[in-house]
């Protein structure tokens, strides 16, 4: 749903539904520059995906934005501290797509809210 918005921005967009495609997708060229990340996948859990990655030399200051309707404080506060953004569902794609601008660099924060260009 997110990959139009995304496309329409300049970004190049890798799907992955499970953990396996996630991880063969990290070792794909050309590398991956961040990660947009459900909580709740098919074969596993995106937060142990993630603690993975914080793990891992090259992936340890990866961007990350963690996308759940997950709300218990324990699973979110994790999120945080192992140094992932985080928006909870229902979100507008619109402001998902600033998030993730501002995320890379490519937004000026001072526009929060307004579409990105």
């Amino acid at each position: 749903m997110l990959r139009p918005f995304l496309e329409q921005l300049g970004y190049r967009v890798s799907v992955a539904r499970t953990l396996g495609e996630a991880r063969s997708a990290l070792r794909a060229q050309p590398p991956t520059d961040g990660v947009l990340l459900d909580l709740h996948l098919p074969d596993g859990s995106g937060l142990d995906f993630l603690r993975d990655l914080r793990k891992q030399g090259e992936t340890t200051r990866m961007p990350v934005l963690v996308l759940t309707a997950e709300g218990e404080d324990r699973i979110l506060r994790e999120v945080h501290r192992l140094g992932a953004a985080l928006v909870t569902k229902p979100f507008s794609p619109t402001k998902l797509c600033h998030r993730i601008t501002m995320m890379f660099g490519d937004a000026d924060p001072e526009t929060e809210g307004d579409a990105p260009r």
